[in-house]
């Protein structure tokens, strides 16, 4: 695994990583659906008549659900780890601006599959939507270097990736040394896999949010 170690500039980081910015707001809206689930046992107990069976039901089905979603948006920034933590763990991987529809691009990139540090890489492409990245060109062509975060795993297949999420290196350093180095440290022939996947329009396509591997 080929990893890529710099300083991580924290404040940078929140205001342009959008992994983190994903997960805020998941955090939030996990509160809110609390909130509203409380709001909502409380009114079916006082609105819903004590006869009836789905007053009990309703009340505490909404409070127990509320309770679940506020345990899981609390414990989402645990899971997802401190920014330095995250650059350090996962491989550093080639990515290219497939498109540029204005306010957002999207970035492709070559991941491996394989969970495991032993064995051959089992190569794929990935896509995903993002906004303009700092301190770099939105030409599609542009090559980005990114960690790849693995983020999801079967029971029946612990060795394969199912999620991987691609994050750019200029989400957490303004320093364009820093990513000109972790550029030009990913070897050339990824860089040319990826170029060769990113002719097909198809194929790009389908790997928006997932994975596609490649022959």
């Amino acid at each position: 695994m080929n990893t890529f170690h710099f300083e991580v500039d924290e404040d940078y980081a929140k205001q342009h990583n959008e992994l983190l910015q994903d997960t805020k707001s998941m955090v939030i809206s996990g509160i809110a659906i609390f909130v509203l689930c409380v709001l909502g046992g409380i009114a079916s107990w006082i609105f819903i008549s004590p006869t009836s069976p789905w007053r009990l039901l309703a009340s505490v089905g909404l409070i127990l659900f509320g309770v679940m979603m506020l345990i899981v948006a609390l414990l989402l920034p645990k899971s997802v780890g401190k920014t330095q933590a995250l650059y350090d763990a996962h491989p550093l991987a080639p990515a290219i601006i497939t498109d540029n529809a204005g306010t957002t691009l999207t970035l492709t990139a070559l991941v491996d599959m394989n969970a495991s540090e032993q064995g051959p890489a089992r190569w794929a492409i990935t896509s995903r939507v993002v906004k303009r990245i700092p301190n770099t060109h939105d030409t599609v062509g542009t090559k980005v270097p990114v960690v790849a975060v693995g983020g999801q795993r079967t029971s029946r297949d612990k060795n394969t990736w199912q999620v991987i999420t691609p994050m750019p290196i200029a989400w957490a350093t303004p320093d364009t040394q820093v990513i000109s180095r972790a550029r030009a440290e990913i070897p050339q022939d990824q860089w040319q896999r990826l170029e060769k996947a990113r002719k097909d329009a198809e194929l790009v396509a389908s790997a928006k949010n997932s994975l596609v591997a490649l022959s």
